[in-house]
Order: structure tokens, then sequence, then C-alpha cells
């Protein structure tokens, strides 16, 4: 061993002092802890305090690790010190004394003592702006681009939801553009663009906050009315026929039913499609006969 090495090992021992280590553990952007079964913190960096947003290691002593997740969450990492003996990047929202929330992912490791006595030593890291990336990444994915509105992958989640729900209620409202080619044809695509925008936000306007839009390709578009029954279905229907007769939108055909017989959200919808295409025969029919009484 060279006299550089031994100088190095010497210096390395030194870590081993404890007020080495936790000017070291003090530096450290992630939160370090030990903690017990009970929920008591006994020793923490500034980085924990500062996630779980206490300032000091006495205000510390008034939190429970038990108080900062969801009791569910808490019951499955419980589960998992139990059976593997540790947990592995557990993600749950932290929830700080103060009210305030942050998303956290959690590695831990049961120790036990010379006597036996079991504790938890875990990293703590705020990982609250990569859940929020994400929620927004997600968003984006289930939004069609043009109109914001929510597109076809949105549904199929929509439909899934729905279907584990059998005493749900809904109402479907199925619309498109009438006419929308000649329309596109006449004044271009980009007015045409701006048409799906400006009925998209109409539409957004004339329903609740908890009703959604989906645009299902092209001009269509399907409202999906939460909670609602056929004279609630019927009644938004009428709204949207009156506003949009004094609205600076495209004119629009619809077709809309209540959920029947248990029925998935699927289903609604195709009923309110094929209600859509009634009316549009029955309008194309009502047309020609004018056309003919004109003429005659």
């Amino acid at each position: 061993m060279t006299e550089q090495q031994d100088t190095q090992r010497t210096r390395y021992r030194s870590l081993s002092d404890p007020a080495t280590l936790r000017e070291f553990a003090s530096r450290l952007g992630e939160g370090i802890y030990i903690s017990t079964p009970k929920g008591d913190i006994l020793d923490a960096n500034r980085a924990f305090m500062e996630i779980v947003g206490v300032a000091s290691l006495d205000e510390l002593k008034n939190v429970k690790t038990h108080d900062l997740m969801d009791p569910a969450r808490r019951s499955e990492e419980t589960a998992l010190y139990e059976s593997q003996g540790s947990v592995q990047s557990f993600v749950f929202e932290l929830r700080r004394p103060d009210g305030g929330t942050r998303y956290v992912r959690d590695t831990s490791y049961v120790v036990h003592d010379d006597s036996g006595e079991l504790f938890y030593h875990g990293i703590l890291v705020d990982v609250s702006a990569e859940k929020a990336l994400e929620a927004q990444l997600t968003e984006l994915s289930v939004r069609d681009p043009l109109t914001g509105c929510y597109n076809r992958r949105y549904f199929a989640t929509l439909e899934e939801n729905q279907g584990t729900n059998p005493g749900a209620t809904w109402g479907c409202i199925y619309l498109d553009i009438d006419d929308f080619k000649t329309y596109n044809d006449e004044h271009g695509h980009t007015t045409g663009d701006a048409a799906l925008v400006a009925l998209s936000r109409f539409l957004l306007r004339q329903l609740r906050g908890n009703d959604v839009v989906v645009r299902v390709g092209g001009d269509e578009f399907v409202a999906v009315l939460h909670a609602a029954n056929e004279k609630h279905v019927l009644q938004v229907a009428q709204r949207l026929q009156a506003a949009a007769a004094v609205a600076d939108v495209v004119p629009f055909s619809m077709g809309w039913c209540a959920r029947q017989d248990g029925e998935g959200l699927a289903r609604t919808v195709d009923r309110a499609d094929q209600q859509l295409i009634s009316v549009k025969v029955l309008d194309r029919d009502r047309d020609r006969a004018e056309r003919r009484r004109a003429t005659s």
C-alpha cells in the first residue's frame, strides 16, 4: 500500500465520525429519515424536513409518518415491509402538516438494532414535478389537438369506467355539422378548422362542468351527460338548438338519447348516432318536398 493510499484510507475512515456523517446527510438533496413502526420520526436531514414542510427536528417530533399518507397507501406500505423487509420506489401523495401535498418516492428498509428493536431507514425524494409532467402528458394524449375536446382514446377509458357502475345514468348527444364537406370546399380548410373550434367551444359553454365533449372524428362530436335521464337529455338538446339559433356557429344536426336497460356507453352513443341519421334523412326529405312544391 502506498503512502497516498494509506492517507486516503485514513480520510475515508473519518467519514464514520457521526458529525461528519450528519454534515454529509444535511447536504444531500434527498430526504433521509429514521422512523419507527408506530410512526415516530426519530431523525431526518434538512431535505426531508423541507419535503414534509417543517423547519426543525423539534417540529418533526409532532409529525407521524402515519399522518403523511392516505390510510390505504399506508396499509400497502406496511404489507411490503412485512413481506419483503423493504419498500422500493413507493410513490404516494404526501400530506403535509400545513395542508399542502407533494408526490414523493420512498425507498426504505427494515433495520434491527443490537437489541432486536425494529426501525425504518429510508430515502424520500420529491417527485411532484415528475408527476405534474406525467399528468400533463396524459392529458395531452386524450385531447384532440385542434379543438381541445377529448378524443376517442379518452372515450374508450370513459366507456370502461362507466361499465363498472351498472346503476349509473347518462345521456348522449351525437352531432355533426351540416354539409361540412361542402363548407370546407367553399371556404377552405382553415375556415373549416375554425368552425370546428367555434362549435366545440359553443358546446362546452352550454354543458355542465362534469359533462364531457368528445370529438369522435371529422365534424362529429359526442356530448356525454353524466347523471342524466331522458328528460334532462331532451332539455339540453333543446337548449343547444335555441342557443345555436343566435350563436355564431355553423349549422349542425343532433341525435340524442339516455341510457336504457343497463347498456354500455358505446351502445347509448350508437343509438344517438342512429337517431342523428334519422333526423338528417327527415330533413333531407323535407327539403326535397319543399323544393318540389316551390317548382310546381
